[in-house]
Order: structure tokens, then C-alpha cells, then sequence
């Protein structure tokens, strides 16, 4: 009788033992704040992409599960500083004024692959933005933009002045200048109402990337699409987690994670948004949607007054004592020899 009360006081410890193993090799659940549409591309592919790679990093230790209308799109990035979440994507521009070196990465003249501009915004912040410590107690996992910025609209534009004295969706930022710049009289609503302005006839037509076609169904309420090949702006993205919650991980997954946050985070977050924009251009056809791209006088013409939107942006940066020249001339070369593929 000894020997079998032995024996179960061994077994009920072997059991003991391997639950408290098991419980600490649970797995840590990070909660993604997202605010756009479930079908948007970061919610259908962005967001289950990272957390796989999360999960293969951390050999499983670390996963993430996304949940919805947590804040809107502004409060983003407080709700991560205060852990209400632990990710989420925040549009620096939605919060004037708190991110200023980030209006540098929605300058026109970004035409071209989104790959290319967030591996050379990414290199651009730690070399210069980094230090002013715009992001506080967020850590950054990566740099981005969507696509090039594009006039979509129920009525066919083919020339730049059909623009002056339409009514535009224009978000902050950069893209608030360029709708100046055209002429246009801007309507500020968040992202997710584009569809019932634009379906309402409130607005005439909206700046957005060409991957809003589908991503805000912009395909049924504006058929037209007018394109300016060296780009009329971006919009600067990151993607942040609650530093405190980093740190709270195990130091071998915060080693495993750091080696997939950063400029590889920023290059894969740029494949996906050129991914998204090709998509959404094969649909226009099947949509009946059009695409219009700017003849070359236009070109001229926007040329000139990108350089006057530059000037200006350059100096409000460089009042925050950041060398705003040298900056613009980095990203530009990185953004230049990546294009090309050198």
C-alpha cells in the first residue's frame, strides 16, 4: 500500500511537473488593432502574413489574433501606447503634427514600385528620423505607403485642369497640399466612409492608391481613374507594437522577431501593397473601370508644382532640426538605385 501511495505521489508530481512546463511554453497572444474593411488587403493578407511569420520566428511561442473597431483610424497609435492593443498600422498623417519627419516619405515624385520606397524610407528613418524619437513609446516594425496616389472619380478626367473646383476626399498631409496644388476643394472623412460620400454624390471623387478600388469598392461609385505616372503623393505608414509589450517577451524572441522587424518587415509590407495595386488594376476592366494617365504637357505642368510642394515640406521639416535636404536626397537615391534593381 506504501508503495502504491509512493508510486501515485510520484505520478501526480511527474503531472504537476510537465502542466507547469506546458503552461509556460504557452504561447503569447498579441491583439492586432485594425480599422479598415475585413477585405481590405492588410486585413486579408497583411496581417495573416505577419502573424505566421511571427509565429515561425518564434517557433510558435508568439501569435496574434486581429479584432475590429477597437478606435478609429486617429487613436491607432494610442491605444498601442496604452496597451489597450499590442499592433496595429497607423497613418502618420491622421494625427497632425505628432509625426512631422514622416511628410517626407508622401512627397510627389515617388512613382513607381512600393517594394523599392519602404526598404528605402526604412533606410532614410534610422539614418536621419530615428533620433527625433517622433514614435515615443511605439516601437516601429516597419515603414510604407501604399500605392502611387491617384484621382479616382465618377466623371472621366483626362487633363489636370478638369481637376480645379472638383469636390476630392483628400486626406492630411501631403495629399492636402496636392488637392491645393490641383485646385480642388477638399472633403475630409476617414477612409472607411469614401464609399457612402463618393456613393452619396457629396464628394466628386477622391485621392487614393489604385488599390482603394477594390479595398473601398471604389470600382461601383468611381469608374474613372487618372494616373500621374511620377506620382501625385503617398501616404506614410507604419506599422507599431506597445514597446512595453515587446519587452515583456522572452529575450530569445524578442532576438527572433527583431531579425524579422525593420527594413525585412518594411520590404515585405511594400511587396503586399504592390500586390494589392496590381489586383485592383486587373479588375478595372471586368469592372468597366477606366484608367487615364496624364499626357506629357500635363506632366510638365505637374512637375512644377511638385517642386513648390517639396520646397515647402523641406523647410517644415528642417525647423524640427532634422537635415531635411540631406534626407530628401538619401531616400531619393535609395528609392532611385532600388527601383531600377541595382
Amino acid at each position: 500500500m506504501l508503495k502504491s501511495n509512493k508510486m501515485k505521489t510520484l505520478i501526480t508530481a511527474a503531472v504537476a511537473s510537465l502542466c507547469f512546463t506546458a503552461a509556460s511554453a504557452q504561447e503569447t497572444t498579441l491583439t492586432i488593432s485594425s480599422w479598415a474593411p475585413p477585405t481590405h488587403g492588410v486585413n486579408a493578407k497583411m496581417w495573416p502574413d505577419l502573424i505566421s511569420r511571427i509565429e515561425a520566428a518564434t517557433d510558435g511561442r508568439v501569435t496574434a489574433q486581429i479584432k475590429y473597431n477597437l478606435a478609429p483610424p486617429p487613436a491607432q497609435a494610442d491605444i498601442i501606447s496604452d496597451g489597450i492593443a499590442d499592433i496595429s498600422w497607423i497613418v502618420h498623417n491622421y494625427t497632425p503634427g505628432r509625426f512631422p519627419s514622416a511628410t517626407m516619405a508622401e512627397l510627389p515624385g515617388f512613382g513607381g514600385n512600393t517594394e523599392a520606397y519602404s526598404v528605402a524610407y526604412w533606410r532614410t528613418y534610422e539614418k536621419f528620423f530615428k533620433q527625433a524619437n517622433e514614435h515615443r513609446d511605439l516601437k516601429v516594425l516597419a515603414l510604407y505607403s501604399h500605392g502611387d496616389g491617384m484621382l479616382h472619380s465618377s466623371t472621366k478626367v483626362e487633363s489636370l485642369d478638369q481637376i480645379a473646383g472638383m469636390k476630392l476626399r483628400i486626406g492630411g498631409g501631403v495629399a492636402g497640399k496636392v488637392g491645393d496644388a490641383l485646385g480642388a476643394s477638399a472633403i475630409n472623412v476617414p477612409a472607411p466612409r469614401v464609399y457612402e460620400t463618393l456613393d452619396s454624390n457629396a464628394a466628386d471623387g477622391v485621392l487614393m492608391p489604385m488599390e482603394s478600388k477594390l479595398g473601398f469598392r471604389l470600382t461601383e461609385v468611381a469608374e474613372h481613374s487618372f494616373d500621374m505616372p511620377s506620382g501625385f503623393y503617398r501616404t506614410s505608414i507604419a506599422t507599431v507594437m506597445n514597446q512595453d509589450k515587446f519587452d515583456s517577451l522572452s529575450d530569445a524572441d524578442q532576438t527572433a522577431l527583431d531579425e524579422l522587424f525593420g527594413e525585412e518587415l518594411s520590404r515585405i509590407a511594400g511587396v503586399l501593397w504592390d500586390e494589392f495595386d496590381a489586383t485592383a488594376l486587373a479588375a478595372l476592366e471586368g469592372a468597366g473601370n477606366t484608367l487615364t494617365m496624364a499626357s506629357e504637357a500635363d506632366q510638365a505642368i505637374w512637375a512644377e508644382k511638385s517642386d513648390a510642394i517639396v520646397a515647402e515640406v523641406l523647410n517644415d521639416i528642417s525647423e524640427k532640426g532634422i537635415d531635411a535636404t540631406a534626407a530628401y536626397e538619401f531616400f531619393k537615391a535609395e528609392f532611385a538605385r532600388l527601383n531600377d534593381g541595382s
